[in-house]
């Protein structure tokens, strides 16, 4: 099986809150969503992703409470505020936007205009 990639630069946050939309999480369970929706294929680094919930959260993107995960451990829960969802709302149209464009680019022959 093919080595997990990290999360290309620039696509994190939009990961997080678009994890984040099905329901609060707390940090492992945003990576083990992300892993297991993926088929492991995407891997986020524990340090840039604790970095970027509490980025996110400063920012107003995201609340936080304390609860216990479900392995009986304390654990921090983040979820989206509306501020995060109209984030996520513009970086998704932002990202599909994009992504259409790099399919564009792959789906041209080449030497065509």
């Amino acid at each position: 099986m093919p080595e997990p990639m990290p999360v290309l630069r620039g696509t994190l946050d939009t990961v997080v809150l678009q994890v984040l939309s099905h329901g609060p999480l707390h940090g492992y369970g945003v990576a083990d969503w992300v892993r297991e929706a993926t088929d492991g294929v995407l891997d986020l680094e524990d340090g840039a992703l604790y970095t970027a919930l509490h980025r996110m959260e400063s920012g107003g993107w995201l609340r936080s409470e304390w609860g216990v995960s479900d392995r009986g451990r304390r654990a921090k829960f983040y979820a989206l505020t509306e501020r995060g969802r109209a984030r996520l709302a513009r970086e998704t149209a932002d990202w599909r936007r994009y992504t259409e464009a790099v399919d564009k680019v792959f789906a041209r022959g080449r030497g065509t205009p």
